[in-house]
């Protein structure tokens, strides 16, 4: 069983504080491995908030002791409220792994109304995002390292992921939902991979086991152009700064950006500013 966890107390009690506004007391990550399980069993819940993300394969909960388990697949977030029931259980056969954040305060329950989050839903969708993992990793190291304003930065990331449950929860209803988490995740990597020469859309949506032409469907719907063209407004926007700021010849730079083909480069950059890469260069060094 892999665990990876930073905490203010003893682990075991939940701290509860209502002198302060917003308070994270633990954040963690479990990943069991081999045949082994992980599961909790609170009857009576615990006496603070305790939100969970899952990361990988799936978790089973129940929410009432007599309920049956409801399989919960990554890219949700579970929220646990003060008192309430809590049983769920993590597999290693199902590739199962979470993360759980516990906080409190007395500006806790106004912050989650101002999200529109309220106990009648306990499951919400935020997609499958790098940026949660990462959010979620720094607010373990801030709990074990504690270094200056490390209270304030954990309360400033909790806050980043209740706001991922509120975007969702208010974006357009129907197949456009489930899908932002991929989309948003899909902007993250071009913006990572942009400069690669060869860099190409359909491998990227086959590898990310979508269809290409469902991929790039979404895509426009979601950040309003196909994601050939934002991969060109990245490149082209680049292009620009490296031609005003940087001694670069044009083909350094077509190849900096990711154009093995200058002529190439010369008329896709002609069509999105309408200059030239010489002409662009000669005008602003002139200023």
């Amino acid at each position: 069983m892999y665990v990876n966890r930073g905490d203010l107390g003893n682990y075991v009690d939940a701290i509860v504080d209502a002198s302060v506004p917003l308070l994270v007391t633990s954040a963690g990550n479990i990943r069991p491995r081999s045949a082994s399980k992980f599961y909790t069993i609170r009857p009576e819940g615990r006496e603070d908030y305790q939100l969970i993300y899952v990361a990988d394969g799936c978790l089973h909960f129940r929410f009432q002791e007599n309920e049956p388990y409801t399989v919960i697949e990554k890219g949700h977030m579970v929220l646990f409220w003060p008192g309430q029931y809590q049983d769920y259980k993590l597999y290693a056969s199902e590739h199962g792994e979470f993360y759980w954040v516990h906080f409190t305060g007395y500006q806790v329950e106004s912050l989650l109304a101002d999200m529109q989050i309220h106990r009648d839903r306990n499951v919400f969708w935020v997609g499958t995002l790098s940026d949660c993992r990462w959010m979620l990793h720094q607010m373990i190291r801030e709990l074990q390292l504690r270094q200056t304003h490390y209270e304030n930065l954990l309360c400033m990331n909790l806050q980043y992921l209740l706001m991922l449950i509120h975007r969702n929860m208010t974006e357009k209803e129907g197949d456009q939902v489930p899908f932002h988490g991929e989309i948003i995740q899909a902007l993250t990597w071009f913006e990572r991979h942009w400069n690669d020469a060869d860099v190409s859309i359909e491998e990227y949506a086959v590898r990310s086991r979508m269809t290409p032409c469902w991929f790039r469907r979404k895509f426009k719907e979601y950040a309003g152009c196909s994601p050939l063209q934002y991969l060109i407004s990245l490149r082209m926007t680049n292009a620009m700064n490296l031609l005003e700021n940087t001694d670069y010849n044009i083909t350094q730079v077509s190849y900096r950006v990711g154009y093995e083909n200058v002529s190439y480069f010369r008329r896709l950059f002609q069509k999105h500013t309408g200059m030239t890469p010489g002409e662009y260069q000669r005008n602003k060094r002139k200023k």
